[in-house]
Order: structure tokens, then sequence, then C-alpha cells
């Protein structure tokens, strides 16, 4: 009787040392082993997971809730993804450069009024002014990192602490409420969409960021940049100009996820908005299996390492753990996550994976002889 799992010429079928170890290294394996615990746990404790209704003309349930949520997360995620792959170091400014776009649109938008419901200016021309001064923001981290060679954590470390006084400056000091039932289009609803727009808007980031790293040759020029910029340049790749566009790219997807932030509450909190999505956004990277040292990314590991940690936001919000308890258990998820990409550890991982396949035993259970 033969069986598929097994050669009766040479045995018990084995499992490749070789394909083991492309499995371990796989980057994409660790975020989704997370993400798969996340949702299976999810579906013991929640039993309507899965359930989506409608409810004032939109989706809701726990996915629409975490697809949305995690939406400013991924937009951010996908500018700390470019920087840290092209730089090897992080963006700790994206929060307060969030701020810094908000205010500039809410300034238009509002004028000198605090509270209205009438624009001063164009809805757009406020929407682009924003976004031009995210990319000053970035500009400005670009040149300190490419051009005066100061390390990215330090350099971003500036607008870290200046940001939001910067954005405070803006807007005197004060909350700015935006009432105009229009502006709420881009972090709420278009009318006749049941699908929030924030999800809309993280998912066409997404798309245009791969199209841009795929079909350019901007993804090659970061990689390369990132793994070796001495040999780059003597291929005659300009290192300081690949470096300084990660960055501005960096500071208008910020930008963009200040504009979703605020527009889905109505209002520009300086002091509020974006705060700490910085340290969420460098541990989706780390989650995603990207190398935090440069070099290689995976877009679609950041997508599903942020989603991972909405996940896990959700569910422990769910479990009744407040909000000042999070970090503790982020503060876990980071080191599983630094023990994991140890090299250290996958030695390890891979000395016992060939120590199991040395002592011949049958994938599929006993062999044809024995059984």
């Amino acid at each position: 009787m033969k069986m598929g799992l097994f050669n009766d010429r040479k045995g018990p079928a084995m499992l490749s040392p070789s394909a083991g170890k492309k499995l371990l290294n796989n980057r994409l394996i660790f975020s989704l082993l997370v993400l798969m615990v996340v949702v299976v746990q999810n579906i013991i404790t929640t039993p309507n997971f899965f359930e989506i209704t409608m409810t004032n003309g939109l989706l809701s349930g726990y996915i629409p809730n975490i697809l949305d949520e995690a939406s400013e997360l991924i937009i951010v995620t996908m500018g700390m993804t470019l920087v840290i792959a092209a730089s090897g170091g992080v963006d700790l400014s994206v929060g307060p450069i969030m701020a810094i776009a908000a205010s500039f649109c809410g300034l238009l938008l509002n004028g000198s009024e605090y509270r209205t419901d009438v624009y001063h200016s164009p809805y757009f021309l406020a929407i682009l002014f924003g976004l031009v001064g995210a990319a000053l923001c970035g500009a400005f981290n670009g040149f300190l990192v490419s051009r005066l060679k100061i390390q990215p954590m330090i350099a971003t470390l500036i607008l870290f602490t200046a940001g939001r006084s910067i954005a405070k400056q803006i807007t005197h000091g004060q909350t700015i409420y935006i009432m105009n039932p229009t502006y709420k289009w881009l972090g709420v609803q278009i009318p006749g969409i049941p699908i929030r727009t924030t999800i809309l808007v993280s998912i066409a980031i997404v798309i245009l960021v791969v199209l841009l790293v795929k079909l350019t040759s901007l993804g090659l020029y970061i990689q390369s940049v990132g793994i070796n910029g001495s040999a780059a340049r003597l291929v005659g790749l300009n290192s300081r100009v690949i470096k300084f566009m990660a960055f501005v790219i960096c500071g208008i997807l910020a930008g963009v996820a200040g504009l979703v932030s605020s527009s889905s509450v109505g209002s520009v909190n300086s002091g509020e908005l974006g705060l700490s999505i910085e340290m969420d956004a460098i541990l989706a990277v780390a989650l995603g299996g990207n190398n935090l040292g440069g070099g290689k990314f995976s877009i679609a590991g950041s997508v599903i390492g942020a989603y991972t940690i909405q996940a896990i936001t959700t569910t422990l919000y769910a479990m009744n753990v407040r909000a000042d308890q999070l970090n503790v258990f982020k503060a876990i998820i980071i080191i599983v996550i630094i023990v994991a990409s140890s090299e250290v550890f996958k030695e390890k991982v891979n000395r016992l994976f060939r120590h199991i396949t040395k002592k011949n035993v049958p994938v599929g259970g006993l062999s044809d002889e024995r059984q």
C-alpha cells in the first residue's frame, strides 16, 4: 500500500532543511502568524466578530471598525517603511507633522475664527496648503539626513520636539472646530458611499505607493541605497537624493494622515492629533518583517503589521484593558519581535530544525512497515 507522504525506495518523505530555512526566513511568516493568533482569539471570545451590519448608512462591525481605525496608521506606515528602507533610521516626527498639516488646513478654512461652518478659503486649496506644509517638514528632515549626515532619529527628533508647538502657534493655541459638513467627507463618509472614506483613502495610498515602487525605479533605488549607500554611489545612484525623496514622501503621507484624522473628528487639536503614532508605525514596519537597518522592504508586510497592531488594540479594548495599559502589551510584542528577528535566535531555530530532520521522523506519521 502506497501513501502520498512516503516513498518506497527512499523511505519516509522528509521536509527539506532548505525549505524549512526558507520558511523561517520568510519576512511575512511572523506577521501573518501574529495576525492569525489575534483573529483566532477574537473568534473565540467574540462570536459576532465577522458580523457586518449597516448603521446610519455605513458598514459597521468589528472588521470595518478595525479597517477604519487602522487607516491613519497604514498611511503613516507606508512613509515610515520607505524612510527605514532608505536610511536605516526612523522618522520620529510623523505625529507632529500630522498636526502641522491639519493646522495649516484649519487655518485657511476657518480664518481667524475657532468655530465656524463657513469656509474662508476653497476647500481643496486648504488641503493642498496642508500637504505642502507637511512636504516642507519632510524636506527639512531629508536635508538634515541626506546633506548634513545627521542620524535620522536625531534629525527627526527636532520636529518631534518642536512640531506640536509649531502647530499650536499656527492655531494660536486653540482647538479649531470646522463645522462645515463637507469637511468630514475625507474622514467619515462621502454621501451615498457606505464605506468610511478613511478606508478608501488608506487603500488608495497603499496602491499609489505600490505603483510608485514597482512601476518606477524608486523601489530598487531605495533598496540599493539602504543596503549599501557607498556601493550605490559607485554605480551612479545619488544616495542623497534618494534619502531626501523618502523623507519628503513620508512627510506628505503623514500630512494626508493628519488631514484624514482631523476630518474624522471635525476639528484640529494639535496637542492630540497623531499622538504616539510614530511608535505604532515603527512597530508595524518591524512586525511586517522589514529590516530596520535598511535595505529590502515589504509593503504587504507593513500593511499586515499595521492591521495586526490595530486588531490587537481593538481586542484589548474589548477585553476592558485601559488605554494606559496598552503600551505594556505593545512592549511585550516588541520584545518578541526583537528576539524573533535576532540572527542568533534564527540560527538556533535552524539548528533545532536540522537536528529534528536528521532523526528521520516521518512527517505524516508511522511508515507503511510499522502500520
